[in-house]
């Protein structure tokens, strides 16, 4: 059933009760002379609509009836709401028919200035234009995330090349071999293509996928994030820390597996980077239970085989 043939929602014009099946004939009778009035009549009855739909979730959200409570005290009762939802829209309503009016009248709805506080009475519901972004901010934001995907190149190796001598410092801290820290960065951001932006569409240089917590007073960004709770992948929010360059993410990995008692086990094995990436993933560094054998596959990929030939080619150069 429609909400224009729904005696319950007639307006106070056309009906006084939710019973008036005439409310409709007189609608369309009115539409054709005088298309504005009409407007009037229809944005009051879908408010009344909406105040019915409300007034049944409101029951049926309830934790049930009294002991007298029969299906004909309920028939009365749905009478007594789609009665009320006639009364309350033909007096003062909650607003939304003004607003839809203003909408479907096509004015623009915009901030009102110079209001009283008694000026808001009868006027509950305001909307407010939203805002564009200005144009010159929108291209600002373009080009930085342009820019933090262009510093890491566009493909694997250009990735792997970018990063190589920072992930060298920080590894050797570690007694990890570089290509190590470059799989885990590597699945973290998606070979650089998807490294965590800040609102203002910079990027937040986050290699690793380290969470913002109550030790962190840096930067931080909210973004969305796949989380694994007894093996099912749920999307969740989570807030992130955000560095001020790729190094810095590198030297903040270090101190944070290094610095946290929890990975003590993974940092006895960094002579074996797999089974290191197996304790780190045991000690919860990750939720996802393929965490270890992904980075393992990055780390015997064609791209870290070439990036490590070249290396010692270099080194031995």
């Amino acid at each position: 059933m429609s909400a224009l043939s729904n005696p319950a929602v007639a307006s106070p014009e056309l009906a006084q009760v939710y019973t008036d099946f005439n409310g409709l004939a007189a609608l369309r009778n009115q539409a054709r002379a005088d298309k504005d009035a009409a407007l009037d009549e229809v944005a009051s009855q879908f408010e009344g609509l909406f105040l019915q739909m409300m007034l049944k979730s409101m029951r049926d959200a309830s934790f049930g009836g009294g002991l007298l409570d029969s299906q004909q005290s309920e028939f009365y009762r749905d009478m007594y709401d789609q009665q009320l939802s006639v009364t309350l829209s033909q007096q003062q309503g909650i607003g939304l028919a003004d607003m839809l009016k203003r909408q479907l009248g096509g004015e623009q709805l915009s901030e009102r200035t110079g209001m009283q506080i008694e000026d808001y009475h009868g006027q509950p519901v305001i909307t407010l234009a939203p805002q564009a972004r200005p144009a010159e901010h929108k291209e600002k934001t373009e080009k930085s995330e342009k820019a933090a995907v262009a510093s890491l190149g566009e493909s694997p190796d250009d990735f792997l090349k970018a990063l190589w001598p920072s992930a060298e410092q920080a590894a050797a801290k570690l007694n990890l071999a570089p290509e190590a820290l470059l799989a885990q960065a590597a699945l973290e951001t998606g070979w650089g293509q998807h490294v965590m932006q800040r609102n203002d569409g910079g990027t937040s240089h986050n290699l690793f996928g380290i969470k913002s917590d109550r030790r962190w007073d840096g930067e931080q960004v909210k973004v969305s994030t796949l989380e694994y709770r007894d093996g099912v992948a749920m999307q969740t929010k989570a807030n992130f820390r955000s560095y001020a360059s790729f190094e810095d993410s590198f030297n903040d990995y270090v101190s944070f597996v290094s610095g946290n008692p929890r990975y003590a086990e993974a940092l006895k094995s960094v002579d074996d980077p797999k089974a290191y990436f197996r304790e780190l993933q045991k000690a919860g560094y990750a939720t996802d239970p393929a965490y270890a054998d992904k980075i393992a596959r990055i780390l015997d990929s064609e791209h870290m085989r070439a990036a490590r030939s070249t290396q010692e080619g270099a080194n031995a150069g």
